[in-house]
C-alpha cells in the first residue's frame, strides 16, 4: 500500500502478487507442520497420562484384591497421580505462550540495546552562544563491532557554517544525530558551550537547537502546529521562522493558510513543501545550533535560494550551522568544510583551502599527478633543476 503508485505505474503487480502468494504458501506449510506436531505431542502426552493412571488404578485394584491395600488408598493414589501429571500436560498445552514470552523478552532486550533516547533529568543550563566542539568522537552501533565514526574532532564558533561532505556511508548522518545529542557517543563528546549535548535536558536543549533530518517527518495537524513544534509558540515567531525558510508566501496560498490541515505525515504537501516546512520548524526561535541533513534534496531553484537565505540569516543571528551537502552549490554558503571518508576526517578547514585539497588530483607512483598537463610537468621539472 505504501508503494501503490510505483507498483501501478511500472506494472509490478504480477511480481508483487507472486511474491505474496509464495510467502503465504510458506506460512501455510509451516502452520500445517506446526499443527501436526502439536497434535502429536498433545495426543502422546494424553496417552501417557491415561496409561499411567490406568496402570496405577490397576495396580491399586490388584493390591486391594490381595488385601494389601485398602480401596480408599487405591482411589487416593489414582487422584494423586492425576494431580501430579496434570501440570506436565498443561505445560505442553501452553508451550505456545512460553515461546511468545521468550520472543517478547528478546524484542525487549533488542529495544533496550538500541541507542538510548531517554535520559535522566538534568538542571536547566543558560542559553548557549553557539560554541560547538567535537572531541575525538567515536561511535559504534550497539550489536556491531565496526565503528561508524572514528576519532572525529573539530570546532565551530558562533556565526560559522560548516558543510559536511563525503561519499555515501561515510557517517555523515550519524554525525548529525550525534551533534544534536540523539545518540550517545561510544567515546568522545559533542559539547555546546562546554556542555555535553547528550546529557543536556532535552526540553531545554530543544529550545536552542534546530534539526532537519534527511527524511522529513511531519505530524498530523495544521501547518502552524508543525512549525510551532506542537507547542503554543507565538504567532510572530512562527511567521518569522516561515519567512526565514522562504515558505511564508507558499503557506498563505494554501486553502486555510497556516491553519491548513496537512494530514498524516503531510500527505497533501509535495516533497519540496514538506522539506521547506521542516526547515521552518528547525528555524523556530532562531536556534543557536542548526543541523541540516541534506536540506536541499527535494528543493527546486527557488527552494535552494530560500535555503541559502535561511543559512545566511542563521549565521547573521549568531547561530552555528552544520549541514550535510552533496550538491556543490551549497558549499558557497559555508565558511568551513569537513570531509568524511570511512568514518574519519580526511580534511577540515576553511572552505577554499579544503576545496583546493580535495580538488587536487591524487599522485601516481612516480610522484606526479595522473591528470597533470605535460606543460605543467615541464615547468615543475625546470623549476626543480633551477
Amino acid at each position: 500500500m505504501r508503494n501503490a503508485e510505483a507498483i501501478d505505474a511500472m506494472g509490478m503487480m504480477p511480481g508483487v502478487a507472486a511474491g505474496w502468494i509464495a510467502a503465504n504458501e510458506r506460512v501455510l506449510d509451516q502452520q500445517a507442520l506446526a499443527s501436526n506436531r502439536a497434535g502429536i505431542v498433545l495426543a502422546s502426552s494424553k496417552f501417557v497420562r491415561l496409561a499411567v493412571q490406568i496402570a496405577v488404578l490397576g495396580t491399586g485394584a490388584l493390591l486391594a484384591v490381595q488385601q494389601e491395600l485398602s480401596a480408599g488408598a487405591m482411589i487416593a493414589g489414582s487422584i494423586l497421580t492425576a494431580r501430579a501429571l496434570a501440570p506436565v500436560e498443561q505445560a505442553i498445552g501452553t508451550w505456545k505462550q512460553i515461546i511468545s514470552a521468550r520472543a517478547a523478552y528478546a524484542r525487549l532486550r533488542g529495544h533496550f540495546g538500541d541507542p538510548e533516547l531517554l535520559r535522566a533529568a538534568s538542571m536547566r543550563l543558560p542559553a548557549p552562544c553557539g560554541h560547538l566542539s567535537v572531541e575525538a568522537l567515536t561511535f559504534v552501533y550497539p550489536g556491531t563491532r565496526h565503528p561508524i565514526l572514528k576519532g572525529v574532532s573539530f570546532a565551530l564558533e558562533p556565526g560559522e557554517a560548516l558543510a559536511i561532505v563525503g561519499p555515501s556511508a561515510a557517517g555523515k548522518s550519524t554525525l548529525a544525530r550525534l551533534l544534536i545529542g540523539v545518540w550517545r557517543p561510544t567515546a568522545g563528546a559533542v559539547r555546546l558551550d562546554g556542555a555535553d549535548v547528550h546529557a543536556w535536558n532535552r526540553e531545554d536543549f530543544g529550545r536552542h537547537v534546530g534539526y532537519l533530518p534527511q527524511d522529513v517527518e511531519l505530524f498530523a495537524g495544521s501547518v502552524r502546529d508543525n512549525i510551532a513544534r506542537l507547542t503554543d509558540a507565538p504567532a510572530a515567531a512562527i511567521v518569522q521562522a516561515a519567512q526565514m525558510a522562504g515558505v511564508h508566501e507558499m503557506i498563505l496560498r494554501l486553502p486555510m493558510g497556516y491553519e491548513t490541515e496537512i494530514g498524516e505525515a503531510g500527505t497533501i504537501l509535495s516533497g519540496g513543501q514538506r522539506q521547506r516546512i521542516g526547515l521552518a520548524r528547525a528555524l523556530l526561535g532562531q536556534p543557536r545550533l542548526l543541523v541540516l541533513d541534506e536540506p536541499n534534496s527535494n528543493l527546486d531553484h527557488d527552494g535552494e535560494e530560500a535555503l541559502a537565505g535561511a543559512i545566511a540569516a542563521a549565521k547573521a543571528s549568531g547561530g552555528t550551522v552544520a549541514l550535510i551537502a552533496h550538491r556543490p552549490s551549497m558549499l558557497a554558503h559555508v565558511d568551513k568544510v569537513l570531509v568524511l571518508r570511512g568514518g574519519q576526517v580526511e580534511a577540515f578547514g576553511a572552505r577554499n583551502e579544503v576545496l583546493k585539497v580535495i580538488g587536487r588530483p591524487r599522485p601516481i607512483a612516480d610522484g606526479r599527478s595522473a591528470h597533470e598537463p605535460e606543460a605543467r610537468r615541464g615547468r615543475k621539472a625546470g623549476t626543480s633543476r633551477g
